[in-house]
């Protein structure tokens, strides 16, 4: 079990480096030329690292359904629309709403799943990290 809990801790730092690097390119350039440029660099990344390690076409993706394909166009808004927040209003706000947007999401798909779970700890968890960011902004513009 920490494996995975580290795996799930490396893969949010990961994310938090990614959107800032994708922040500056979008600095460069545009929020929708940094996506793409995100996504183009990671093809040729992951198809080297499928092609000598094996594995890259063994599984029947026709057999998945065609809303599992849906990730992709999100990957994208979601690269993008990081891309252009973090400009604006940093990295570290930035990292908060989309770290609020995951949980939301997340409590929303486990509800739908029937996950178990104790519903008031959960949203009581998005409700703490929103009110983190109302009292972030707060305090900057009390600064300001």
């Amino acid at each position: 079990m920490i494996g995975v809990i580290a795996m799930a801790v490396v893969a949010g730092l990961l994310i938090g480096l990614s959107r800032q690097l994708n922040g500056r390119l979008a600095l460069s350039t545009n929020a929708m030329e940094s996506s793409f440029w995100n996504h183009a660099v990671g093809l040729v990344f992951v198809s080297l690292i499928a092609l000598l390690g094996g594995g890259l076409f063994s599984g029947a993706p026709l057999d998945a359904p065609w809303w599992a394909y849906l990730g992709g166009p999100i990957g994208f808004l979601f690269i993008a629309a990081g891309s252009w927040a973090i400009a604006r209003i940093g990295a570290a706000q930035t990292a908060m709403l989309i770290i609020a947007g995951q949980m939301i999401s997340g409590v929303l798909i486990d509800v739908a799943m029937g996950v178990q779970g104790n519903p008031f700890a959960r949203v009581v968890g998005v409700a703490l990290i929103l009110g983190g960011m109302w009292v972030t902004r707060a305090a900057k513009k009390k600064s300001a």
